[in-house]
């Protein structure tokens, strides 16, 4: 999902190196390319099927990078360790990160086809039960519903993962409402404990977004939070001080944005203009992300199945 917590910093890279030198032919040959992949499925999705599109048709060499949420990384960009980004969460939008684009080191491609969303989600049975939860005024005078061994007599709410741009802890505050914030780490473990809690069909709400290929399986609905105002803020930050009002209103949509090293966009490369044009759906990703982490198949056959059966569409990337 998906931007990175707070400043979306990023730690060490293992040194890749990026091959922009190997185009020495004019743009003749496609060298390699690095891509970073994000720890979420549906991340892997959008690297595989795109490694597979540049072997297959461009005869590419592809690296993929897996840096770690704590990692600098426009600046791995800058560096040379990472060419592409095909999925980012508006963190090229961010202050720490605008000195990038404003320099011309990195590039916002724009769009690559997905729109994000965070929000409060609990299953849909629960929804039913008690109608109220439509709103976030509905849970007032029902947190103990949620009740769990980590949140004494008051509700929990499960946060997500601490990497991931929330606010949960904030907001909760702001709203007046009787959670506890409990995180229970990184993205598996919070599947693992809502997932556990919605087969035994109890109550539990979450930290959740789109798109997801969790989302095909599990029936959420979420929870409807204070509408935006023009000084909406969407991650905590320290450094804003302490007007917590700041934070009362619900997550806003997201284009997520593809983005790319200024010194690979001028490398000559083939493969420059094919992720410029690379763009498609959430049901798209969806469609992959649940053949690799839903049916555990390998991310290089799951790219391989959905390329088949899509070729119009990689034809218009492949500039056809």
């Amino acid at each position: 999902m998906r931007w990175a917590a707070a400043a979306i910093a990023i730690a060490l890279v293992g040194a890749l190196g990026v091959s922009a030198s190997a185009f020495a032919r004019g743009g003749a040959s496609c060298g390699s390319v690095t891509m970073d992949e994000n720890a979420w499925a549906g991340a892997t999705a959008n690297v595989y099927v795109l490694k597979y599109v540049l072997e297959k048709n461009l005869g590419c060499k592809v690296n993929i990078e897996k840096l770690p949420e704590s990692t600098p990384l426009f600046q791995a960009m800058v560096d040379g360790k990472v060419d592409v980004v095909p999925e980012d969460w508006n963190n090229i939008l961010l202050k720490v990160n605008q000195k990038y684009t404003a320099s011309g080191k990195v590039m916002n491609l724009g769009s690559n086809g997905v729109i994000g969303h965070i929000g409060w989600y609990i299953p849909t049975y629960l929804m039913e039960k008690y109608p109220q939860f439509k709103t976030w005024r509905g849970l007032k005078g029902k947190e103990d519903i949620f009740k769990s061994p980590e949140s004494g007599s008051q509700g929990m709410f499960l946060g997500g993962d601490p990497s991931y741009v929330q606010k949960d802890a904030q907001l909760i505050k702001q709203l007046g409402l009787n959670f506890k914030f409990v995180s229970v780490g990184a993205e598996p473990a919070q599947v693992a404990r809502w997932t556990q809690a919605y087969k035994q069909k109890k109550p539990i709400i979450f930290y959740w977004y789109t798109p997801q290929y969790l989302n095909t399986a599990y029936q959420l609905s979420e929870v409807k939070l204070p509408p935006r105002g023009k000084n909406c803020v969407d991650s905590y930050n320290p450094k804003l001080g302490s007007n917590w009002s700041i934070y009362k209103c619900a997550y806003g949509d997201t284009i997520i944005d593809k983005v790319m090293s200024s010194k690979f966009a001028k490398s000559g490369s083939p493969a420059v203009g094919l992720i410029k044009r690379w763009k498609w759906t959430s049901d798209d990703q969806n469609y992959v992300a649940n053949l690799i982490a839903g049916k555990h198949m390998d991310p290089a056959k799951a790219a391989e199945q959905w390329v088949k059966a899509n070729s119009a569409k990689v034809n218009v990337w492949l500039g056809k």
